[in-house]
């Protein structure tokens, strides 16, 4: 029989120290947000089926746990993302005219983990900009991802820039199913060159030579280049390249330090997005810290089908590879009943001070751990003394 408290796989408590990192990231990122105007909303976690699937295409109906709502009867969702549900409050509950900015900050559930150390319980960090069509929204959204990243003292980042529409312009014309579709995404995405050639035998030479070409375009500036070389000049594509060109060069001026590649085979949420999409990772580490773009689809089933751009992040992850924390410094008290002592621990505390009380029978070192000063008694008054520092602690 199985332990009663052992959690499912992929699933896990988040215990003191890692928890006080999290909430520490939270919050920075959060103020970073508000900085740029976001406003902050909560979904519920749960939501109608439909709803949570609005426009996000299969991947995510794959990632969601399902269930019967014993009230009505109908199926309901655990989000798995909180886009959808960013873009249905703009929709239905704001509904405002011109730009709206929403954040968000929350639990969502996968059915299946993203890796093999991924969590099926992510912490998501995100944030959306509505109303506005233009690359100046995409490069806000770029900068503040970048900006939320400094904030948890990750640096030597490295972006890659893709864009939906290279792909999209290279099938135009060609009669294809979305079967055929999702199986050519899926081989570009691996970067599969056997089975990308063998789905695309019986194409005409210029889109099969295109989709060969797409790839071998992930890479520097050159990937440009060799796209406008090797690509079909059609409408779509010559948009999207020169619209990513334009983004790397905003985000090189305002990042000098920041790394910008292109990815142009790299077709993760293919049918999510609509436009220009980014990753962001860690100087030498393949996992993606930050991922986002353009996706102005996903509000056409709430009836109001408005530009929209965003990003999200899994704080859990990005706890583990931000620098640690210093701990908050604390105080160490000992615990009694007389007024003096009481009314000095409280007014400590009301200055937003750390007070560790002493409970009795208890030893006062296991509870030091992050206390640097005492309250002591001298001359009748309670006053601050600095402890010494652990490695010359008794």
């Amino acid at each position: 029989m199985m332990s009663a408290w052992l959690l499912p796989e992929h699933i896990a408590d988040v215990l003191p120290t890692q928890a006080r990192r999290i909430e520490g990231l939270r919050r920075r990122l959060l103020d970073r947000a508000r900085c740029y105007g976001y406003e902050l909303v909560m979904p519920p976690l749960l939501e109608h089926l439909g709803s949570l699937l609005s426009g996000t295409g299969s991947d995510l109906d794959l990632k969601t746990f399902k269930l019967v709502d014993q009230l009505s009867g109908r199926m309901l969702g655990l989000r798995a993302d909180t886009t959808p549900q960013a873009a249905r409050i703009d929709a239905h509950l704001l509904n405002e005219e011109g730009v709206t900015r929403l954040c968000y900050c929350g639990p969502v559930l996968h059915t299946r983990p993203s890796g093999l150390r991924a969590t099926r319980e992510p912490l998501q960090f995100g944030a959306e900009i509505f109303g506005h069509a233009g690359l100046e929204a995409d490069l806000e959204a770029h900068e503040l991802a970048i900006d939320c990243l400094h904030d948890a003292d990750v640096r030597d980042l490295v972006i890659d820039l893709a864009d939906a529409r290279v792909l999209r312009g290279v099938l135009s014309g060609l009669p294809l199913g979305a079967g055929q579709i999702n199986e050519v995404v899926h081989a570009l995405s691996e970067k599969d060159a056997a089975t990308v050639e063998a789905l695309t035998d019986a194409w005409p030479v210029a889109a099969r030579q295109a989709m060969l070409a797409l790839l071998g375009l992930y890479g520097g500036d050159e990937v440009l280049v060799s796209a406008r070389e090797a690509l079909p000049a059609r409408p779509l594509v010559k948009q999207a390249l020169e619209d990513l060109e334009w983004l790397a060069e905003h985000l090189r001026q305002a990042y000098p330090g920041l790394r910008v590649g292109f990815d142009l085979s790299d077709m993760s949420g293919y049918a999510y997005y609509s436009g220009p999409r980014f990753a962001i990772y860690g100087a030498g580490s393949s996992d993606t810290l930050a991922r986002g773009g353009r996706y102005d689809e996903v509000g056409a089933v709430f009836g109001r089908n408005r530009p929209a751009v965003g990003f999200s992040l899994d704080l859990k992850s990005l706890s583990e590879a931000a620098p640690a924390m210093h701990a908050a410094s604390a105080i160490l008290a000992p615990w009694g009943e007389e007024p003096a002592l009481r009314s000095a621990v409280r007014r400590l505390r009301e200055t937003g001070e750390t007070v560790v009380s002493t409970l009795p029978g208890h030893v006062p070192e296991a509870q030091t751990l992050s206390c640097d000063r005492e309250l002591v008694a001298v001359d009748g008054h309670w006053v601050l003394q600095a402890l010494p520092a652990r490695h010359d602690r008794p």
